[in-house]
């Protein structure tokens, strides 16, 4: 699977997680989180490449993904990532909900999505 196919891959597992979510479908939920993860993991074992190709998703149309691909790569790209949550952040609802907690965790430091 190619990086972009990868990136795709977690693009709409996120997409479908949410979607799922606002159903109240939280067993289709975790199961697309799973995916997504998975893809995110593929991504990581090609290194910075990887992670780099994720950071498409900065630009994504909807801001679910733009959440989720930020929180997951604060650590490679802490400016843009932080950029990105705190935009969404200002909002309400559940994905600017998301964001906040994202950006508590990392200032906690106990943000754990892509160590070292």
């Amino acid at each position: 699977m190619t990086l972009e196919e990868l990136v795709n891959q977690f693009a709409e597992n996120v997409a479908a997680q949410t979607d799922a979510i606002w159903r109240g479908d939280a067993k289709t939920g975790n199961k697309h989180a799973r995916k997504y993860i998975s893809a995110f993991d593929k991504l990581r074992d090609h290194g910075d490449n990887g992670r780099e190709a994720l950071t498409v998703l900065f630009n994504h149309p909807r801001m679910d993904v733009r959440v989720m691909a930020a929180a997951y790569l604060l650590r490679y790209r802490t400016n843009e990532a932080i950029a990105v949550l705190a935009e969404a952040a200002k909002g309400e609802g559940f994905v600017p909900f998301k964001a906040g907690q994202a950006l508590k965790r990392w200032e906690e430091g106990t943000w754990a999505l892509d160590p070292e």
